[in-house]
């Protein structure tokens, strides 16, 4: 592990200069906070997005904010939700169907009915547009987080099973000891791609017509939308800059030390020759505040989860009759919305059917080819970083600002492009949806490769596995579970890139070409509900059935097959 070369002095007993940092630090977010809350008091219609650079920093705090709470909330949600639907068969069969169609559904179909309801909460003030936000950049997220607790849960190792049962730990023990740790790896990976999506779909999230109102946040989101609207490119690219800018520091403060911290969870028995290295996770070590805090934290667990232990003795018949409860509940709310949305689509004339039906067949033409071309690239690439750490700390931020780049951004010159080379929207769709759908392959893979343990890489060169052989004996092996969840996110990722793929506005111009991403964009822009709705279930249709025909199948081998034991 990377050490600080020098000795960090101490200003009194037990107290380092970097625990100043610490406290600056958690004062200044505190601060943040309060300054950008300050501003949600403000009139709906009285936000004007101003091109002068000097407004990037407010702009960005602003955005940076929406991201990093939608991603708590996200994080929070997901292990909740990959938790429950793993702990019984029969959430099991309703929630994760139920995540298929959730993840399915774009960014624009939750648009309507989210910023309607929180307009309607909150008249006249901007907190409802701002909530609004937040929740379409938390759809964004979540589902991607959530599948990969809930597939790295269900890919444990039976021995380790096996001795939290011999020693008897609790649900929470369990859930704190063996299933959070043996999950973090994934994790943190899709959390990196779950954040770069919501940087991804930020000019969505920000910026948007409805019917004919136009709503608009302050964000670097909106500012690149503005920009793009008009025909700037020179501010297009002073936000891009910005943003790019941003998610450097998040690397270098956020996920570099959290990646090099996980590594600690790899199902290892022997230690690597080489640790993923971290400068700030190292300080973050040497601070004696958070090692209180820390501390203090794991007896305030311990504490929680002997009651709930005692909780749970003695009240085992009202935790069933609760779930039921729950249970039931959810089944009702689901089929009183199937109910109302079959009677809303009645109402849709005969003749749109054949329009859908068309739209879903070439959306799923367009979708298959960026996957099948995402995989062709990012499965040894995210092996090369997964599994050599030199590579890593070149290419690990290199991929986290691209990936995190909103590719809608840089539409417009891909289009230029590709109209004079020819084809297109029709062909350059594609590779618009390319840019949206890979980073869910290759973070996943990463993920999958970097958990493989150290003795079996020992192994395959004790026994000369070179090549072809070595993929197939031991990387393939290793990574397809990651893979499978890689696939599955990516291709509800790839269906949800068709609303800014197929629907591309610049400069008072605007692209399309058939798909139910252009339907699902025009829909929305008209406030043609009933339309916006059809396409919709269609979209969530055709996603639910290959991850259910193909890629459940293949997840059922990863578990039975591929599972470290």
């Amino acid at each position: 592990m990377f050490r600080i070369p020098f000795p960090i002095p101490r200003l009194g007993p037990g107290f380092r200069i970097v625990d100043i940092g610490v406290i600056l630090s958690v004062l200044s977010i505190l601060y943040l906070i309060v300054f950008i809350a300050s501003g949600w008091s403000g009139d709906i219609g009285s936000i004007e997005i101003d091109l002068s650079p000097s407004n990037l920093p407010y702009y960005a705090l602003n955005s940076i904010f929406r991201i990093i709470v939608a991603y708590i909330l996200s994080l929070i949600f997901a292990i909740w939700y990959g938790y429950t639907a793993n702990k019984s068969r029969l959430n099991e069969q309703i929630m994760i169907p139920l995540l298929d169609i959730l993840q399915s559904i774009p960014v624009l179909s939750f648009l309507p009915g989210v910023t309607l309801f929180m307009i309607a909460l909150f008249p006249g003030s901007r907190i409802g547009l701002e909530i609004s936000s937040i929740i379409l950049i938390f759809t964004g997220q979540v589902w991607n987080i959530a599948f990969s607790y809930y597939n790295s849960i269900n890919t444990l190792p039976k021995e380790l099973g096996e001795v939290a049962n011999i020693y008897r730990l609790s649900r929470f023990q369990r859930f704190a000891r063996l299933e959070l740790p043996f999950s973090a790896i994934g994790l943190v990976w899709n959390s990196m791609m779950s954040v770069a999506g919501g940087w991804f779909f930020l000019m969505a999230c920000e910026m948007f017509i409805l019917k004919d109102k136009d709503f608009r946040l302050p964000g670097l989101g909106s500012y690149i939308h503005t920009a793009a609207d008009k025909g700037d490119i020179s501010h297009v690219f002073y936000g891009l800059g910005t943003m790019v800018i941003i998610i450097i520091v998040l690397d270098i403060f956020m996920w570099r030390p959290l990646v090099a911290w996980t590594q600690k969870f790899r199902f290892d028995i022997t230690a690597g020759e080489e640790e993923r290295e971290s400068l700030v996770l190292d300080l973050i070590r040497r601070s004696t505040v958070l090692e209180k805090i820390f501390n203090n934290l794991t007896r305030l667990s311990e504490k929680m989860d002997r009651l709930l232990e005692i909780e749970w003795k003695g009240s085992s018949w009202l935790r069933h009759l609760f779930k039921n409860a729950v249970r039931i509940f959810i089944i009702i709310i689901l089929i009183w919305l199937l109910v109302k949305a079959a009677f809303f689509l009645s109402g849709l004339k005969i003749d749109a059917l054949p329009s859908i039906l068309k739209s879903t067949g070439f959306s799923l033409l367009r979708t298959t080819a960026a996957i099948i071309l995402a995989a062709i690239w990012t499965i040894p690439l995210g092996v090369l970083i997964g599994m050599n750490i030199r590579a890593a700390r070149i290419l690990q931020p290199l991929i986290q600002i691209v990936a995190s780049i909103p590719a809608t951004a840089l539409f417009p010159v891909i289009i230029l492009i590709l109209i004079r080379i020819g084809g297109g929207l029709d062909i350059g769709s594609i590779f618009l949806m390319l840019l949206g759908t890979q980073w869910y392959i290759l973070f996943n893979v990463i993920a999958g490769a970097s958990s493989i343990p150290q003795e079996l890489r020992e192994a395959s060169k004790v026994y000369g596995l070179h090549g072809i052989r070595k993929w197939r004996v031991l990387i393939l092996p290793g990574i397809f579970p990651y893979l499978i969840t890689g696939f599955i996110t990516a291709t509800g990722g790839a269906w949800n890139a068709t609303i800014v793929s197929e629907y591309v506005t610049f400069a008072g111009m605007t692209l399309t070409t058939p798909g139910l991403g252009s339907s699902i964009s025009i829909a929305t822009a008209s406030g043609n509900f009933r339309m916006l709705l059809a396409n919709t279930v269609a979209m969530a249709i055709a996603v639910v059935a290959i991850n259910r025909l193909l890629w459940k199948r293949l997840f059922i081998m990863a578990q039975e097959k591929y599972r470290l034991e």
